[in-house]
């Protein structure tokens, strides 16, 4: 059989998709499919996108991926791609792929920050960024030196950058573009359970009776999901209920039963309405599960005077005051919203809830800043703050179309709070960064916890609150590893003794060298640059320019004053822009690597083909580092630096005494000890058999590394030390993740792993060995143990305090349901700037589109970010369907094309604006609010005007 190149590529195109929604092949199509792919090398890899954690099956011929289909044995996606899944292979092969170190000189060749990149060398790219780093060190300690780490690091990249940062540097000025997306849920975790992560897993969506989003478009966001949700309700239409809660209509929304638009902010007192149905309808007694909260859970509260996140009257960049209003470097217009993190006025609209507290409309509230401190409380207490959300209360506030009914809307949240109580119904509640991009995030992830708890309907099959995830190794990397600013692996923190000792001794380093302040978080990196601590700073698989709200700050901070900026990046991007040096990284299917999934599922890839140009892995460029600096220059002692407050004393004489000496370097110490080079390269191991390892042995592109030499490889399995130096923090500590040759074979775990099974519902005695364990240990025959250890002793108060006099209480093995009222946002519509602004993703591009714009399919598909808006509002404001118009904040404008018949339907008064696009660069607009607890910065609601151009 002869076929041309378009016929073979129909055929086996063909032939997957058949096999992929469980066809028979005609007996034809799948010789031709065969014959076609004779020469193909097909593997297992991970889908380089959102945190849904989709397995695919990737072709390779001659060096280069030839093709990608789902994988028909992952049990995540089931053999199914959304459209961006398909382009896996595409994203890699851009015309501007970056391909070798690019640096900012003058006419004489040496650095310039004003002047023009030119090509350079690996190693004298590397030249340049020791002497910065040194610069840095010396003038502000380890607090100067900073890395915008992120949730798309494969683990091994991730685990490499803190070992070098925390390890070696001793700083913990390293946070990733998580923060962004999933802070909010971690805290809530944490202050729910004591410990992070779901409890729950997909399978719950077909086993469940409800699905109900919050905030969370999962139709795109999380398309292949979504597929599970709409064959689940199509398979049992009159029982299965889908509820959508949103800011505006989307394809969400299409498949509902019941849409619910809400008012920006108030999904917090809707949640509370719901709570307040459960404790206060006349069959109370018998709606709450009693016998199941009282023996699992505490009720808590805390302060809610905690401000906004926002820059603090004392910092650097806020001052002079002038008497025009503006502060430093920020304009009047921009304080006034900032003046809201000092104090504020309570209003009409929040008085009542915030009453319980002690505070009505028209007190003056002075906020503290953010604090993770609460205590216990009584159930009366807690059922006094839901007094306030009464349906028609809750209705009035939290209506978020001004063309529905007042009545219609109290229907649909009395349907809500009926399919919540329902006996016997399961009720699976989803959402992303709706919830947790909120200045009261954290409390909005606990919110949702009271519900599913106090109705028993959490940790079960088909029932529990679900936070999904946005990034393909948020959970895996940014989380499970560590490399926020205040962690270390396996939910361990830098500010515990205990932990950073325990860390310590896994990475043989001298005892007192991990640092114990870790608070300088990806806004306060960004800001610290700004205020002149920060000298150095270092993108990682990010786009940190593009992605940060208040964007002009940043990038003016970067470009003007005293520091060096540095990216490492597949593509020219926003941030790779503004730099001060380019380095060219290996993308994902160049080089070995792991992710972890929103259900904790560890997925594991091998290197498919080789990096294009002289591009190399992070893995690698972070170990590269470590060999410029010996010990006797980074573990000496520090003065007080930012905000770490006391002396980082030297532990050279204990490094020494460990058998150590002046030169050994952090190389020597983090990458190339004896470990690491137990782990053996092997081309008859199955594992590595027939697949490059750029990293062990360098490759035929010779590429001259950072000493000026061929990079001939390390000579051991890097990755795989990497790997299992970092799962066994992971193992005995109900985290526990599986050797690195199981995870070659299987389509990813669900940790915890224990005795190589994986765990589907953690806390619950009939899935989860820790559980099981803790309810041995303690006797009390429940069905479940909450058994993380974090905040589990505190002492009693009430909504309006805590009482000092009381002694802390063990809460082992319970979880809390916590009271936390409604509040306003910092920046709301007014007469000046009338509008809501909103931002996320669309279903074709991934975040900052610095890939999917380079797909020409993608490309075609939306080329540029739209203004999504109310043909009412249109009209009014003169706008025209196409037509072009401004969005201004109190922060800045930009200009985008009018869409009023789209995907996205807002209500009059809200406008949409997706952030791929760096033509439309939305986040100049958007507001550096956070959330207080949790730092997670809030997209999804600051005030703008919208005028014709």
């Amino acid at each position: 059989m002869s076929l041309s190149r378009r016929e073979f590529l129909k055929s086996s195109a063909a032939a997957s998709a058949a096999a992929a929604i469980g066809m028979s092949v005609p007996a034809e199509l799948e010789a031709a499919a065969n014959q076609a792919e004779g020469d193909w090398r097909w593997d297992k890899a991970a889908c380089r996108f959102c945190g849904t954690g989709c397995g695919i099956m990737m072709a390779t011929k001659n060096g280069k991926i030839v093709a990608v289909k789902g994988d028909p044995a992952a049990p995540v996606n089931r053999g199914l791609n959304c459209i961006k899944g398909y382009f896996n292979a595409k994203i890699m092969y851009g015309a501007d792929r970056l391909t070798q170190p690019l640096l900012r000189v003058g006419s004489d060749g040496k650095f310039d920050k004003k002047g023009k990149f030119a090509p350079v060398s690996w190693e004298r790219a590397y030249d340049e960024m020791e002497v910065n780093i040194r610069k840095a060190l010396k003038s502000g300690g380890p607090e100067a030196v900073a890395v915008f780490a992120s949730g798309q690091y494969t683990i091994m990249e991730g685990y490499a950058a803190q070992k070098v940062m925390k390890a070696g540097f001793r700083s913990n000025a390293i946070d990733p573009n998580a923060r962004h997306c999933m802070a909010s849920a971690v805290v809530g975790f944490y202050q729910t359970f004591g410990v992070d992560e779901p409890s729950g897993c997909y399978d719950d969506i077909e086993l469940t009776d409800t699905i109900i989003t919050w905030g969370s478009n999962m139709a795109e966001m999380h398309p292949i999901l979504w597929s599970r949700v709409t064959d689940r309700k199509l398979s049992d239409p009159e029982r299965v209920k889908v509820i959508s809660i949103q800011t505006y209509t989307h394809r969400t929304s299409d498949l509902a039963d019941t849409e619910i638009i809400f008012s920006p902010n108030t999904d917090t007192a809707l949640w509370n309405y719901v709570a307040r149905e459960i404790v206060m309808r006349d069959d109370a007694e018998k709606i709450i599960d009693w016998d199941f909260v009282k023996q699992n859970m505490i009720f808590a509260a805390g302060p809610v005077n905690i401000g906004y996140g926002l820059r603090r009257a004392n910092e650097k960049s806020l001052n002079p005051r002038r008497p025009d209003g503006s502060a430093g470097k920020y304009s009047a217009l921009e304080m006034e919203t900032i003046n809201h993190e000092m104090s504020k006025v309570v209003s009409e609209k929040e008085g009542p809830a915030l009453e319980p507290f002690g505070y009505k409309a028209g007190d003056t509230m002075k906020n503290t800043g953010g604090t993770l401190g609460h205590w216990e409380i009584s159930f009366e207490e807690y059922k006094r703050s839901l007094e306030p959300y009464t349906l028609d209360y809750t209705a009035r506030i939290v209506k978020g179309d001004p063309d529905e009914s007042l009545e219609s809307f109290k229907a649909k949240l009395q349907q809500l709070a009926d399919l919540y109580i329902e006996k016997g119904r399961k009720v699976v509640s989803f959402w992303t960064m709706g919830m947790n991009q909120h200045t009261r995030g954290t409390w909005d992830n606990t919110l949702s916890y009271n519900v599913h708890f106090m109705l028993n309907k959490q940790a079960l099959p088909g029932s529990g609150a679900f936070s999904l995830t946005g990034q393909p190794s948020a959970c895996g990397t940014a989380r499970e590893v560590g490399t926020f600013t205040h962690r270390l692996p396996a939910d361990m923190m830098v500010k515990n003794p205990k932990h950073r000792a325990m860390a310590e001794n896994k990475w043989k380093i001298p005892a007192g060298t991990l640092n114990g302040v870790g608070k300088q978080h990806i806004m306060a990196i960004h800001r610290q640059i700004e205020d002149g601590l920060i000298k150095f700073a270092w993108v990682n698989v990010c786009n940190a320019y593009q992605d940060s709200a208040s964007a002009t700050h940043w990038i003016k901070a970067a470009r003007e004053m005293d520091n060096f900026i540095v990216t490492s990046d597949g593509y020219p991007g926003i941030s790779a822009k503004v730099s001060d040096l380019i380095l060219p990284s290996a993308m994902i299917y160049e080089k070995w690597g792991a992710y972890g999934n929103a259900e904790r599922r560890t997925q594991h890839w091998r290197q498919q083909v080789l990096p294009v140009g002289d591009a190399m892995s992070d893995t690698w460029q972070w170990i590269e580092l470590s060999k410029r600096f010996k010990i006797s220059e980074v573990w000496g002692e520090y003065a007080p630096s930012g905000p770490r407050k006391k002396a980082l004393p030297s532990v050279l004489e204990k490094a020494y005494a460990m058998g150590y000496n002046k030169d050994t370097t952090l190389f020597e110490v983090l990458f190339a000890n004896a470990d690491a080079k137990s782990y053996k390269l092997d081309q008859k191991d199955p594992v590595q058999e027939g697949y490059d390892n750029s990293e062990g042995y360098g490759d035929s592109r010779n590429v001259v590394g950072t000493d000026g030499k061929v990079f001939k490889g390390y000579g051991f399995f890097i990755q795989k030390y990497l790997w299992e130096e970092y799962a066994s923090f992971t193992r005995g500590h109900g985290h526990d993740l599986a050797p690195f040759d199981m995870y070659q074979k299987v389509r990813g775990l669900k940790w915890p792993v224990v005795d190589g099974k994986e765990t589907a519902w953690r806390f619950n005695v009939k899935y989860d060995p820790y559980a099981a364990k803790a309810v041995k240990k303690s006797g009390n025959g429940s069905t479940h143990a909450f058994y993380g250890k974090l905040a589990k002793a505190l002492q009693f108060g009430t909504l309006g305090g805590k009482d000092k006099t009381t002694k802390k209480k063990s809460l082992a093995n319970k979880a809390k349901i916590f009271a936390r009222p409604y509040m306003d946002p910092p920046e709301m519509p007014d007469a000046n700037y009338d509008t809501w602004l909103c931002t996320g993703r669309v279903l074709e591009h991934w975040h900052s589109g610095t890939m999917t714009m380079r797909v020409p399919e993608l490309y075609r598909a939306v080329p540029e970010a739209l203004c999504y808006m109310h043909p009412s509002d249109a009209k009014a404001k003169g706008l025209k369907q196409g037509g072009l118009a401004w969005v201004e904040s109190r922060r800045g404008k930009v200009k985008a094309r009018v869409e009023t018949r789209g995907r996205n339907r807002p209500p009059r008064g809200l406008v949409f604006v997706p952030w791929f696009d760096e033509k439309v660069f939305i986040n100049k607009v958007c507001l550096d609010a956070t959330c207080p607890m949790s730092k997670q910065t809030d997209y999804k609601k600051c005030a703008v005007k919208i005028t014709k151009v």
